[in-house]
């Protein structure tokens, strides 16, 4: 009888220590889910984003895309755009669609840093 007893206040304390953890982990999901900002979605899609990079410059093509969530700043599209031997460099503002950087670079394998491609002459 003793043993059933033991068993039974072992069994209660084990199930409101349990209960406890649950609610303890309940309250905090409740509370990280209040305070986080929540996810809204960007007024230009990354279709449009695309279309108008590529109107930026005309005979590209799209080599990366990435939306970059800048939190006090607003949200921008990232987008390389490759022609030729050039890698263009174009951000697109997430909410009105204006370009706020345009930014090209001649893709040469040759030339080092320095300008100096390498050869001793």
């Amino acid at each position: 009888m003793r043993i059933t007893k033991k068993l039974i206040v072992a069994g209660i304390v084990s199930l409101a220590a349990t209960g406890g953890a649950v609610y303890a982990t309940t309250a905090y999901a409740s509370e990280t889910a209040e305070t986080a900002a929540p996810a809204v979605a960007p007024k230009v899609t990354a279709e449009q984003a695309i279309s108008i990079a590529l109107k930026e410059v005309p005979g590209s093509w799209v080599s990366e895309l990435d939306f970059d969530s800048r939190g006090q700043q607003a949200d921008t599209w990232e987008l390389e755009l490759t022609k030729g031997a050039e890698r263009h460099e174009v951000d697109v503002d997430a909410a009105s669609g204006k370009v706020t950087k345009q930014q090209a670079d001649q893709d040469d394998d040759d030339q080092n840093e320095d300008g100096d491609d390498g050869d001793d002459d």
